[in-house]
C-alpha cells in the first residue's frame, strides 16, 4: 500500500442530494437534502436507526444508484452525468467495497478472491497474482492463500473482503457495517486496519450501528429521515 500524506483535498462532494421511491401511492425519502463534503484521507462514519438513509447514501457515493435530484462529486467528476459504464469504470478504480457479509465468491481462492477485481480492469494475470498475493500476505494472511472461504474464519474473511477492496488501489473505501458479522476483538481489528488506511490517504466511509466502532473515525455523521442531523 503506498504511502501518501493524510489529509488532501476534497475528494467527495453531496450538493443538496435527493432519493425518492415510490412504494405504493406512498413517496419514500430516503436522502432529504443532503449536503456533504469529504476530504481525501478522511475517516467519516455514518451512523443512524435502520431506514434512516445510510446504505442509500453509501449507494449514491459508490456510484450504485443516481439521486432523484442534487449533484454527487467524485474527485471532481459529477457522477450523476455519466452513463451506467462510465460509472462502472469508476466504481472499479476510484471506490472498494467491503461488506457486511463479505460477498467472497465461494468457488475461489482467498488469493483468487482479491484477484477478480482486476480482471475487470483488465489488469495482466502476473500482475494480478503479484499485487493479490502482496495484500494478502501485508495484512497476515500469506499461510491462506490457496484456502477457500469456507476454509476461513470470519475474521479472515473480511481480511480477504478487504485486500480484494484494495486491488485496483482505489482512492475511496466504502465499508457496509464491516464489523457486524465479527465478535468485538476481530472487529476492533478490522477498524483499526481501516484507520491505517486513512493515515495512509485512503478515503474511509464506514456505516455502521455499532458507536463504539464509529468512535475510531475521525468525524461521525448522524442520518435521521434522510437528513444529517448533527
Amino acid at each position: 500500500m503506498r504511502k501518501r500524506n493524510k489529509r488532501g483535498g476534497e475528494i467527495i462532494r453531496l450538493r443538496e442530494v435527493f432519493k425518492f421511491y415510490q412504494l405504493g401511492e406512498s413517496i419514500v425519502k430516503a436522502l432529504d437534502g443532503v449536503d456533504l463534503a469529504i476530504k481525501q484521507g478522511d475517516f467519516i462514519a455514518i451512523v443512524g436507526p435502520s431506514g434512516s438513509g445510510k446504505s442509500t447514501m453509501m449507494n449514491m457515493v459508490g456510484a450504485l444508484d443516481i439521486a432523484t435530484k442534487g449533484d454527487i462529486f467524485l474527485d471532481r467528476i459529477n457522477i450523476e452525468h455519466l452513463h451506467e459504464s462510465q460509472l462502472a469504470q469508476i466504481r472499479g478504480r476510484k471506490v472498494g467495497f467491503i461488506f457486511q457479509t463479505f460477498n467472497l465468491v465461494p468457488t475461489l481462492t482467498a488469493l483468487e478472491n482479491v484477484m477478480l477485481p482486476m480482471v475487470f480492469q483488465r489488469v495482466p494475470l502476473r500482475e494480478r497474482q503479484m499485487r493479490a498475493r502482496e495484500l494478502l500476505v501485508e495484512i497476515g494472511l500469506g499461510n491462506r492463500l490457496n484456502h477457500l472461504p469456507s476454509e476461513l474464519s470470519g475474521g479472515e474473511r473480511q481480511r480477504v473482503a478487504i485486500c480484494r477492496a484494495l486491488a485496483n488501489d482505489p482512492d475511496v473505501i466504502l465499508a457496509d457495517e464491516p464489523t457486524g458479522n465479527l465478535d468485538s476483538k476481530r472487529g476492533e481489528e478490522v477498524v483499526e486496519m481501516l484507520n491505517r488506511l486513512s493515515e495512509e490517504g485512503k478515503t474511509i466511509i464506514m456505516v455502521t450501528h455499532d458507536l463504539d466502532m464509529a468512535k475510531h473515525a475521525d468525524k461521525i455523521y448522524k442520518l435521521k429521515d434522510g437528513k444529517i442531523v448533527n
